[in-house]
């Protein structure tokens, strides 16, 4: 049995890995408070929201507070599950390696 074969590849970046935790725990976080969060670049983290985004783990939502745009981003059921899914797989890959 393979302890790593359950893992999700889109979580092995730490700022995907992290994204994802915020969502799971927020319904909706926006990008500047993201961006703070993790302590990343605008472009760096919007390199690996689009890529939640394209897998469908994320929706974004794009808004305006005054006259200043507002993008905010929720974790989607699918995305949901797939993480949850992951951690699950690194419960048993720990446990495997003990």
């Amino acid at each position: 049995m393979n302890p790593i074969g359950n893992l999700n590849k889109i979580f092995e970046s730490r700022i995907r890995l992290g994204v994802m935790s915020v969502l799971m725990v927020n319904n909706e976080v926006n990008f500047n408070d993201l961006k703070q969060m993790l302590e990343v670049t605008d472009g760096n983290l919007a390199s690996h929201l689009n890529t939640l985004e394209e897998n469908g783990y994320i929706k974004v939502y794009k808004g305006f507070i005054g006259r200043k745009t507002n993008t905010t981003y929720a974790i989607t059921a699918a995305g949901e599950k797939a993480f949850k899914g992951h951690l699950v797989a690194l419960e048993h890959m720990i446990k495997f390696t003990k």
